[in-house]
């Protein structure tokens, strides 16, 4: 061989397409081989990026992996085994393993899941192992793992589950194992079970061996199943008594009741059937109307009575239009101090109702449920608008365009502050004085105009005579005649004399003073 040649050999082999070097193909700190990733105990906070896309089996167990990023799984579509036990998961985003579908076993146990959303599991069409125990699900609501249709075993041990509700199973028509043992159920019901047509194993009680994962104990070590012996219950026992215990172990088959205390600590199956009671709930609501002024706040509560303790829901009821069939109640957006429909509760149901407003007017029903039966009690809200008038648009004509301008405001705080007639009267009482001062000044201008229509000298002593020759007379006096006789009058005109003006004249006027200067005597025609 040349020399060289081995030189020349290694930097040909470097450069084939397909050999990259193992650090761009692994995340930094893990262990990769063959088509697996370990990335386990590393203190890890997110899925590290890096990850082989061909890779089939990851374990990223025991690290504080507390969500997982939108797409950070996307491009592992080979993924057939994802361990991500002993993390901080406190919630699975919808669609996080939309891109999995070879997905076979997932484990999420050991996290702090307190709820589970529907279409968290969208996509895993695959998958045939589910571990979710030891975290913190206090529900599983309808339709949790529809689209797990191939699921085996559903692992749900170890959580704080209260309620299941009847179709929380429905889609798994292939499991084979559901393990529901130390939640805090008090109940479970027929329907929830009934999608399982290839159950085979079913645990609610008692110990179970240890699952293939394991994963850190917690503080305080799960409890039993209280389970309420009550007519809820009834179809169990006489389940397990016709064929169902072929599904339970020897202890699950000893289900002990928790209450009520007259049974607490008897096996289900050695209870009869007539000791199974539920009595109906009753509700009690006082005042059953209430009237609340605007922005006002209002809190009612709903007494409910009976056994299982009955949920209590309050309800608004829809009011139906015209020629529309009357519509059911129906339960609005919980809330709870924002103004809206309080959240249910069991015992005594508080409607809280902030701010109060037009649209909080209406209907309501409080209506308290057990398996025993359902009562409703009606309320009724008024609002008093009179506090705060909110203007409204007038209603239009019949076949009248709807105006959709906007509504002036109506003032300051301190005018609307005041009743609806009170406005009113202020404001007609506005409108009259601006009427009367109208006129006022109407006539004001009419008379200012009469008088430049009326001609006359300069200066004082203008004389004014009327039609019939009274005499002269001052304006005042014009004033008076008008008034209480109706004579028109007539104005001097000084520039037009009748008569020549002559000494003779004015030496024959009688009692003048001699040497004094008179003016002579003038006559003058009178223009109408």
């Amino acid at each position: 061989m040349a020399p060289g040649a081995p030189a020349l050999l290694l930097l040909s082999l470097l450069s084939l397409p397909g050999l990259p070097p193992r650090a761009a193909a692994c995340p930094a700190a893990c262990r990769c081989y063959s088509a697996t990733v370990e990335c386990g105990a590393l203190r890890l906070r997110v899925v590290p990026p890096g990850i082989p896309p061909g890779t089939q089996t990851l374990f990223l167990q025991d690290n504080s992996i507390a969500r997982l990023e939108p797409g950070i799984l996307a491009p592992l579509a080979s993924l057939r085994h994802l361990y991500l036990h002993n993390n901080s998961l406190h919630a699975l985003e919808s669609g996080a393993f939309r891109t999995q579908s070879r997905l076979l076993e997932l484990a999420l146990t050991g996290n702090r899941l307190r709820g589970l959303r529907v279409g968290a599991f969208a996509g895993l069409a695959q998958l045939r192992v589910l571990y979710l125990a030891g975290n913190q699900l206090v529900q599983l609501l309808d339709f949790t793992f529809l689209h797990l249709q191939r699921l085996q075993e559903l692992h749900l041990q170890e959580n704080s589950i209260e309620l299941l509700e009847d179709q929380a199973l429905a889609g798994l028509s292939s499991l084979a194992l559901l393990d529901l043992s130390r939640n805090q159920l008090g109940t479970i019901s027929r329907e929830a079970l009934q999608p399982l047509a290839s159950l085979q194993v079913l645990r609610l009680t008692g110990c179970v061996p240890e699952p293939p994962l394991s994963y850190m104990p917690a503080a305080a070590p799960p409890t039993e199943n209280p389970w309420r012996c009550d007519c809820a219950l009834h179809w169990l026992g006489a389940w397990i008594k016709e064929g169902g215990q072929r599904l339970l172990s020897s202890r699950d088959k000893k289900i002990l009741c928790a209450e009520p205390p007259r049974l607490a600590l008897q096996s289900l199956l050695e209870v009869s059937g007539s000791s199974l009671i539920c009595i109906p709930p009753s509700v009690h609501v006082e005042p059953l109307e209430v009237t609340a002024n605007l922005g006002e706040d209002l809190r009612v509560a709903c007494q409910a009575s009976g056994y299982p303790q009955p949920l209590v829901t309050w309800r608004k009821v829809a009011q139906p239009r015209e020629g529309a069939p009357r519509a059911q109640a129906q339960p609005e957006v919980g809330w709870r101090g924002t103004g809206g429909l309080g959240a249910s509760d069991t015992g005594s149901g508080m409607l809280f109702l902030t701010n109060i407003t037009l649209a909080h007017a209406g209907k309501y029903e409080c209506e308290a449920s057990n398996a025993g039966g359902a009562a409703r009690v009606p309320f009724q809200l008024l609002v008093n608008v009179s506090r705060q008038q909110q203007l409204a648009p007038a209603p239009p004509p019949a076949g009248g365009p709807v105006s959709h301008e906007p509504l002036p405001e109506t003032g300051s705080m301190a005018f609307r502050a005041l009743g609806l007639a009170t406005q009113t009267a202020i404001a007609a009482a506005i409108a009259l004085l601006a009427l009367t001062a109208l006129l006022l000044a109407t006539m004001i201008c009419r008379r200012r105009r009469r008088r430049k229509k009326a001609p006359g000298p300069s200066g004082e002593g203008a004389l004014f005579v009327n039609d019939y020759s009274d005499g002269p007379c001052t304006f005042a006096q014009l004033e008076e005649l008008r008034d209480e006789r109706g004579h028109e009058m007539f104005v001097i005109d000084r520039s037009k004399p009748l008569f020549a003006e002559g000494p003779a004249e004015a030496a024959e006027a009688p009692g003048v003073a001699q040497g004094l200067p008179l003016q002579p005597p003038s006559a003058y025609e009178i223009h109408c």
